[in-house]
């Protein structure tokens, strides 16, 4: 299904099921189809499932506009909007749950039921208040310590094959212009969310894989230490794509936490 925004982008999205609403948003340069294996699990639960590929990514549209956090916010409340959609679940991997907190920033939580956030710390430099960002990027070593994400392996475990193959055949040859999203990805690294989450009133559930290759596991502990109404779960041997590679413990998690 396409959506267009205000702004002219033609975004890509899939809308399956009936039921409470769960929108899901994976992270940087990723496609949806890495959720394969949570949507089949959140259909047969009786959900309905929206999961979105945001501007840039996947099949929506390549574009230089908005390249920053609060429009990928923005995205969503229009997307919301224009589905009429409430009391929704949200569920974001890496950068995905980024935008949550840039939509929360903007709109607050009146029409969020609950949120998961994956392996995500809400503040990406290191500083001396915080330890837990990614792969030690101080403000003194940004923006060249930052480049050592594109050659870091991302997974602990192996991809589940059903899982990837369907995400290779989404990808088919296109490439992810990395390049043109920089933009995006410094915007992101410059964020410090925890204003945003100390606000939020819904239940949070931070979900950490144990061998992140980009922060510590305790990012997660010490985030639902900050959420009014936070949790927290490490996904034992699971790197940054939790979801995918170690799939039975963490839709455990993900439906134990919805459903509760």
């Amino acid at each position: 299904m396409h959506f267009l925004t205000s702004d002219g982008v033609n975004l890509n999205y899939d809308d399956i099921g009936t039921g409470q609403p769960v929108l899901i948003m994976t992270g940087y340069a990723g496609y949806k189809e890495i959720w394969h294996s949570q949507v089949q699990q959140l259909l047969k639960h009786g959900y309905r499932v929206i999961n979105l590929d945001r501007r840039n990514h996947g099949h929506s549209e390549t574009t230089t506009k908005g390249l920053r956090m609060s429009r990928q916010g923005k995205d969503v409340a229009e997307l919301l909007h224009a589905l009429n959609l409430s009391n929704v679940d949200m569920i974001g991997n890496s950068m995905g749950a980024a935008v949550i907190w840039a939509y929360c920033s903007l709109y607050g939580d009146n029409l969020i039921h609950k949120i998961i956030s994956v392996d995500q710390s809400p503040k990406m430099i290191s500083d001396d208040d915080w330890r837990y960002g990614m792969l030690d990027i101080t403000w003194d070593n940004f923006p060249t310590s930052a480049e050592q994400m594109y050659h870091v392996h991302t997974t602990y475990q192996r991809i589940n094959d059903e899982t990837y193959k369907i995400v290779k055949e989404a990808q088919g040859n296109e490439k992810f212009d990395y390049e043109l999203n920089r933009p995006l990805l410094y915007d992101h690294a410059f964020q410090d969310w925890r204003d945003v989450i100390a606000g939020l009133q819904v239940p949070i559930l931070f979900m950490a894989g144990e061998k992140s290759p980009f922060w510590p596991a305790k990012h997660a502990e010490v985030s639902a230490k900050i959420a009014q109404n936070g949790q927290f779960f490490i996904v034992p041997k699971a790197g940054h794509i939790l979801m995918a590679e170690q799939t039975e413990i963490f839709n455990e998690s993900m439906l134990s936490f919805l459903n509760d």
